[in-house]
């Protein structure tokens, strides 16, 4: 008999953004959202003022962006991963398998401030794991399908792991650059 894999998945995500990433983000100030640990950092900015090629956004505010990436990668602000996050991991996967309004790094929206920033987030993570939670185990064994590209034959339980991932790697990027801020 195989364990079930959901409660599993479900459980290294959650306690993580219940007890570590959700709480290192409260109290988050507009300075600190946007603040520039280097020089020519990748952030999100006013519209037309972007520091990158590739600017993308649908709003007042556009995030800088690249394809391909340079090398070596730009140092990025804490707006600039919370909107990779929001969009990237979160509401282009929401948009492709639960149902939520299709987007994309040109399409969407991007926050001017951090209280903005964290109602996004808020959002996307709330329907990504009310979407995760609906899969049960056929779900997670199912194919992700053609919203994953060269991941369409993986079963899904290979996107929700990446996922998981993804929220553990730049939740720990974002907590550090709180640091260096309060350090500065």
């Amino acid at each position: 008999m195989q364990a079930p894999t959901l409660p599993a998945a479900l459980e290294q995500l959650d306690w993580h953004w219940t007890n570590h990433l959700r709480p290192r983000l409260d109290g988050l100030t507009d300075d600190e959202y946007t603040w520039e640990p280097v020089p020519n950092s990748w952030n999100v900015r006013p519209k037309g003022t972007g520091a990158s090629p590739m600017a993308a956004g649908a709003g007042d505010f556009e995030i800088d962006w690249e394809m391909p990436e340079p090398s070596p990668s730009p140092v990025t602000t804490i707006a600039w991963r919370l909107g990779h996050v929001i969009v990237g991991v979160l509401a282009m996967r929401n948009a492709g398998h639960f149902g939520g309004p299709e987007t994309d790094y040109f399409q969407w929206e991007y926050a001017g401030t951090a209280r903005e920033a964290l109602e996004q987030l808020d959002t996307e993570y709330a329907a990504w794991i009310a979407g995760v939670r609906s899969l049960g185990e056929d779900g997670l064994a199912a194919p992700c399908g053609e919203a994953e590209g060269p991941w369409s034959d993986e079963p899904m339980i290979t996107l929700v792991l990446h996922i998981n991932r993804e929220l553990i790697h730049h939740g720990a990027e974002i907590a550090l650059l709180r640091d260096l801020y309060a350090h500065r």
